[in-house]
């Protein structure tokens, strides 16, 4: 008698399956957990040029002619797009790479968060507070 080695065809399509059903499991929660780092880099950006147009009216009495505005940061996922009058401001940050283009956020003088857009399955718009994660959860 001769002993085999190796695995049959039985045995190697359970370990397929498996893998399978682990990748099914695995991708889609690793690009949420992606997408919210993404998310993040706009509530970082929106919540940094409030202070910096904040710092400038302490100074100035005026958000016209803030720094914050002229230099706008450029994050990697979102566009920032900035108005202002002599005594309101609004930020705005907008997706525009891969899975952040539906999601848009804004904040204003009065520190009022929105979010003004979401992608499916993140929540429903307008909503006065920054979406954070899948479900609709603020930050």
């Amino acid at each position: 008698m001769r002993n085999q080695r190796g695995f049959n065809l039985i045995e190697l399509m359970i370990v397929v399956a498996v893998i399978g059903i682990l990748a099914g499991i695995a991708y889609p929660a690793y690009t949420d957990y992606a997408l919210r780092g993404q998310v993040a880099e706009a509530h970082a950006t929106l919540a940094d040029m409030r202070v910096r147009l904040e710092q400038y009216f302490q100074d100035n009495r005026t958000y016209v002619g803030a720094p914050a505005c002229a230099t706008v940061p450029t994050p990697k996922y979102f566009t920032i797009a900035c108005a202002t009058t002599a005594t309101t401001y609004t930020v705005t940050a907008t997706g525009v790479a891969g899975n952040t283009q539906p999601f848009a956020f804004t904040v204003n003088e009065q520190g009022q968060r929105s979010t003004t857009a979401t992608k499916s399955g993140w929540g429903t718009a307008p909503k006065n507070c920054w979406i954070a994660k899948k479900g609709g959860d603020c930050s």
